[in-house]
Order: structure tokens, then sequence, then C-alpha cells
């Protein structure tokens, strides 16, 4: 029999002079409220505090979503003044309110207890921003954006509740599924536990995409084989428990801890992995119906080999990950440039950024449009003096890496800059640096591009001096 997901902490329930009263998530904050929705109708404001559903406090938006999915609702709300206000509705059962918080998280980020010498976290300078040491390893976020988290760090509660309100599929960094080898290279002995926990998943019918982070001489070679055929174990069936894998390589900068043993991926590593994994995508697919386990697009760009073609990514379910993202925008540029006109009205010439590493794959997409007569697109590829990288991808980049590698180069009127380069939801460069105090000490206005009908856009018609 299905039981109902328990949501929320129950306000009632709770006693603060207990000695073991649990702690109330803080008030969820309005920060939007969508145009013609329920909320609107309510008079709800960015500002307001929603203090509980049905009695019950959130804890993050999960809560909310399935707390405002009865017909029935009672709401209580703080406006920003202090004032409290208790709202009663009926509504259609799963109908959202339509309003946006501040925050996903209402009681806090569950941050990683792991020590991994290739964390990136630990690779950047001190002295910045205290959000950018936040070490996430929280399941709830990698339920609701994909964030990769280790599974060390859950308790019992948290077990049960990724069973209850089924949060599948999450986001799990694996790097190795020998248990000695994983604990060493997270520096937990809890790691060792990871393919019990795929055992937990696949008991419940609950899944996961993996990722593994290639250490060249740790966990690559026998290692990188034994941990891809063993999440194959649990690839089959008609609801596998490991979704997919993505193989990435261990991205190390020159603010790295002194003596972690890491080396960096070279050409020779790259062209190993890509010999070892692909003969195995093979065997998946043969078995699995599936490739199952894709390599990241810096393998190929880093050992100097061409990027498999569009179909061998299946529907990209690693495309957040760098896997396939180069195709996939190489593929919505087609589209995007069907028709384009043979000239343009008046000549135009722009500047367009992106990483080193990914450049000479995007050169056809600046000779596809450069073949408009009148638009000249000049494409930089830039490395990144910050991070210490000669071979860097684009969403590395940072406003100091732009202001350095783009001095005295020619920009055209107006520079194209892809907006994952910023930090999400923030126009924030990973170095600190605002895409303000940027743009205020570039010669030419900056247009922020989320994709390739953007960049078409950009280059054929007005360009808006406002990102």
């Amino acid at each position: 029999m299905w039981n109902e997901p328990s949501a929320g902490i129950a306000l009632a329930a709770l006693d603060s002079s207990s000695p073991g009263a649990v702690r109330l998530p803080a008030p969820a904050v309005v920060a939007s409220v969508e145009p013609g929705s329920i909320a609107e109708e309510l008079g709800f404001q960015p500002g307001d505090r929603l203090l509980s559903i049905n009695g019950k406090r959130p804890r993050d938006l999960i809560d909310v979503q399935l707390l405002v999915g009865e017909e029935e609702l009672t709401l209580e709300v703080e406006d920003p003044d202090g004032s409290l206000h208790t709202v009663e509705l009926e509504k259609d059962l799963d109908e959202g309110l339509g309003l946006g918080f501040t925050e996903a998280l209402f009681d806090g980020l569950k941050q990683c207890n792991n020590a991994c010498p290739f964390c990136f976290i630990d690779q950047q300078p001190p002295g910045r921003r205290s959000s950018l040491y936040l070490k996430d390893d929280d399941y709830r976020l990698s339920f609701l954006y994909g964030s990769y988290l280790t599974l060390t760090n859950l308790t019992a509660a948290d077990w049960q509740r990724i069973e209850e309100q089924r949060l599948s599929p999450l986001f799990v960094s694996v790097h190795a599924t020998e248990p000695e080898l994983r604990s060493r290279l997270l520096v937990n002995p809890r790691a060792a536990l990871l393919l019990d926990q795929l055992g937990w998943f696949a008991q419940r019918d609950l899944q996961i995409h993996a990722q593994v982070v290639v250490c060249p001489g740790i966990n690559d070679g026998p290692a990188l084989l034994r941990t891809l055929q063993d999440l194959a174990q649990f690839g089959a069936g008609d609801w596998p428990a490991v979704l997919s894998v993505a193989v990435v390589p261990v991205g190390l900068t020159r603010f790295r801890p002194d003596g972690d043993a890491l080396v960096p991926v070279d050409r020779q590593s790259a062209r190993q992995v890509i010999a070892l994994v692909e003969p195995l995508q093979q065997g998946f697919q043969r078995d699995l119906g599936s490739r199952f386990v894709w390599l990241s697009d810096e393998w190929y760009l880093m050992a100097g080999l061409p990027l498999p073609p569009r179909a061998d990514y299946e529907d990209l379910p690693q495309q957040e990950n760098g896997v396939g993202s180069i195709r996939a925008f190489i593929e919505a540029l087609e589209l995007a440039t069907r028709k384009l006109p043979k000239a343009l009205a008046r000549p135009r010439r722009l500047s367009w950024v992106v990483g080193q590493l990914v450049a000479e794959a995007l050169e056809p997409v600046v000779v596809r449009l450069n073949a408009v007569e009148g638009l000249d697109l000049i494409l930089h590829g830039l490395p990144s003096p910050y991070w210490g990288q000669e071979q860097v991808v684009t969403g590395l980049l940072t406003g100091s890496d732009l202001l350095t590698g783009l001095a005295g180069l020619d920009l055209g009127e107006a520079l194209l800059l892809p907006a994952v380069m910023l930090r999400q939801g923030e126009p924030v460069f990973l170095d600190d640096l605002s895409l303000a105090e940027v743009e205020a000490q570039l010669p030419v206005p900056v247009q922020l591009l989320k994709g390739a009908d953007d960049l078409v856009a950009s280059c054929l018609s007005k360009f808006p001096l406002t990102p």
C-alpha cells in the first residue's frame, strides 16, 4: 500500500523547552511571485516569509512541493514588517502556488565530510567570498539540480527520507568501487560502503547517475576497468539502479596543496583512458542496450582526437557534466543556422571568447557564421593564468583571465561571453570579480550567451547594450 511521504516538521510537535527538541528550519523567504498565479491573487510579495503549510515548516523546496500539493491549504505568512497572517485556500490538486524562494534549503547545507586531494574547493585561493568554500554534499541539491554527492554524510533519517519521498535520481561521485581505494581517495572510511549503498538503491527501485573523476596513476587502468564493470552490474533490467556513468579528468590548479601526489592528465593518459572506455561502451551497448558510460569532451580534446558523433551520446544523460556538450552545441547551432541571410544590412565585427581547450572544436562554428557577408566573428580561445592551466574549458575562465587574455586584442564592436563562466544565478566569475567590474575594464560592451540561439541572434541582429 502506498504511504503518503512525510514532508516538513510539524510545528505542533515542537517543544523548545525539551532537551531533544528539533531545530526549526528558517522560514522560506519569497524571492519572486509568478504573474497570474495563486500567490499573486493572494497578495504575496518578495520579502514575505512562509512560516508553515498546513501546520508544517518546510525544510527545503522538496518539502514545499509536496506540502502545497494538497487541495486545501492553510498558510502562515509573515510580512517584512513582522505582521503575521493566516491564509486559507482551496485549489486543484497538485497545482502550485507560483512562488520562488531566495534559497533552496531552509535548514542549512549538508556539507562534505571527505578530504579528497583533488577537491576543486580546496584548490582555490584564500580570501574570497565564504560561499566559494562551501563543500556541497547535499542529497537534496543533487535531486533538485543534479549536483554530485558522495553518500558518505547521510544519516539514517536522510536515507529514510530518500526512500519515503522517492528522491530519485541522485547524482553520485563514485571515483572507485574497490572499497579500500575509494576510502583512500575520499580519505573517509565510510566511502567503502558504496557497493552496499548501490544495492540499497536497487532494492528500492531508486536510481542514480554516477561520475568517476580519473586521477592518473591512482584510479585509472585496472581500477577504472573494475569501477565501470561494477557499476554496470547495477545498470541492467527494466529499472536499473545506475542509469549512466560519466568519466571526467581530474582538474588541478596552481593553488592545490603540496604533496598531494596528483599528476595532471596529458595526451598520453587521455588516449589510454579513451582506449579503455570505448571497447567497454560497445560491450555495454550489446548487453545493456546503452553505451552506459561516457567520456567527457575534455578527454578527446586533450588527446587531440575528434569528438564522437552526436548519436553516440544517446539522450545526453550527462550533458551538464561536460559529456557531449560540444556536440549538443554544434547540433543546436545547425538548427539555428538553417536559414542564415546571405548578407547583413550593415557590417558587424564581433568577438567570442571561449576556453583554449575547446576553441579548435568550435572553429567550424565560426566558419559557418562568417559565411554571411558582412559578418566578421573573431574567436578568442584563452588559457587560465588564474588557475595555472593552459588548456581550460570555458566554464573555468575567470574575470581576471578575460582581462589578461583579451588585453590588446581586436574585440570588434562587442564581446560575446558564454554565461557558463558566471556562477549560477549570479553575475560573478569564479575569481569573485563581478560582470560589471570586468565590463567596466573592457573597451567594448558584453553580451551574455546562454546557447547557440543567443550566439546566432547576437551575430545577426542589432546588438543590445545591456546583458
